[in-house]
């Protein structure tokens, strides 16, 4: 039961329906409650999930586990569609009018975005655990086997041998971690902000292509082979690890970002489509130790802290770990970085100019 629609901004969206059997045919489910000796019917509820390219495999595992216990506890079925795209682009289409009733992006601007635009209430943040941060990555450096290029810290970027893979900051969430990291690691341990924007200038030079998401620059590097290193979550590095693309890696120890995902119910569409109740318990599903468990396994690094020590060995520590507060914010960060004529557009222009 897949369908797709392409006429949202410039998304093209991937739909998605998942849901328990029943579900599935469209047919009311009949519960008898205690005491009324009759029956009661409930329709299938429909809800839209909205969220960027890499969280698709954990979410096709958490969507059931999640609509069995609603099932079990409502009587009522679930039907999800699913919509997955980079962040940015994934932002845009649900502000032009994609019916989303629950976001989870790779940005707590891109969410604010949707805020501004009147469809999420102001205080989203406190609706759900963890000032609703439902995952935790960092970012990692792909490399090849084959290579002979040693790439390990932030400064081997600049070495012009070294072809980077990262997406484009306009459209992907990702990439826009990627581009703080590249700039933090100049001005977050010691270095100015002139020297930062030089570095960030060489790095990017040595950018062949500035995929469109997270999962199209993976695709980029395994598939077209492009690139002697990729910068990507290192929840996509271990995912693509499970699926046989055993490239080697390093998380880079001398500077790296956490990277927060927020979760969010769209106040309008819930309150339009009368779904707020199914659309709140699922966002407070996420954060239970059955689908933190998911998250760990497909390579996210889980919030929940019982669930984080059991992965351990998985997910090394980072010892100079900067947030995003460590930028002023993302309302700042968006603002002085990637905004139109912010500092990304700055450097492109300026590498247009040397070439």
């Amino acid at each position: 039961m897949a369908r797709s629609f392409f006429s949202l901004g410039s998304a093209a969206i991937a739909v998605l329906m998942v849901g328990s059997i029943t579900a599935c045919n469209n047919t009311p489910t009949a519960t008898t409650e205690p005491g009324q000796g009759e029956t009661a019917t409930k329709d299938p509820a429909s809800l839209t999930l909205v969220s960027y390219a890499v969280t698709r495999d954990a979410f096709e595992k958490i969507i059931p586990k999640f609509t069995e216990e609603w099932k079990s506890k409502t009587g009522q079925d679930v039907i999800f569609e699913q919509s997955y795209g980079g962040s940015g682009s994934q932002t845009r289409a649900v502000v032009d009018g994609l019916e989303a009733d629950i976001v989870a992006l790779a940005l707590s601007s891109d969410v604010q975005k949707i805020e501004s635009a009147g469809l999420i209430q102001p205080g989203w943040e406190q609706e759900a655990p963890n000032g609703s941060i439902v995952t935790n990555s960092v970012i990692a450096f792909v490399t090849r086997a084959s290579d002979n290029i040693k790439v390990e810290k932030w400064s081997d970027l600049a070495n012009p041998e070294v072809k980077v893979i990262t997406a484009n900051p306009k459209t992907s969430g990702g990439a826009r971690w990627n581009f703080l990291g590249i700039w933090g690691s100049v001005t977050k341990t010691g270095g100015t902000e002139e020297q930062a924007f030089d570095f960030a200038g060489k790095v990017l030079a040595n950018a062949p292509v500035l995929p469109k998401d997270a999962r199209e620059s993976t695709d980029v590097f395994y598939k077209q082979g492009q690139g002697n290193v990729l910068l990507n979550y290192e929840n996509e590095v271990l995912l693509a690890k499970q699926k046989g693309e055993n490239q080697p890696y390093v998380i880079p120890q001398d500077f790296n970002v956490s990277i927060s995902g927020p979760v969010a119910v769209v106040d309008t569409t819930v309150d339009k489509k009368g779904t707020r109740e199914v659309a709140d318990a699922f966002v407070q599903y996420l954060f239970t130790p059955e689908a933190q468990q998911i998250f760990a396994e497909t390579g996210f690094r889980p919030v929940n802290e019982d669930i984080l020590a059991k992965f351990a060995s998985q997910y090394p520590k980072v010892e100079n770990l900067a947030t995003i507060e460590e930028f002023g914010g993302w309302k700042k960060a968006q603002a002085e970085f990637f905004d139109e004529g912010g500092i990304f557009d700055k450097v492109i222009t300026k590498i247009g100019k040397q070439q």
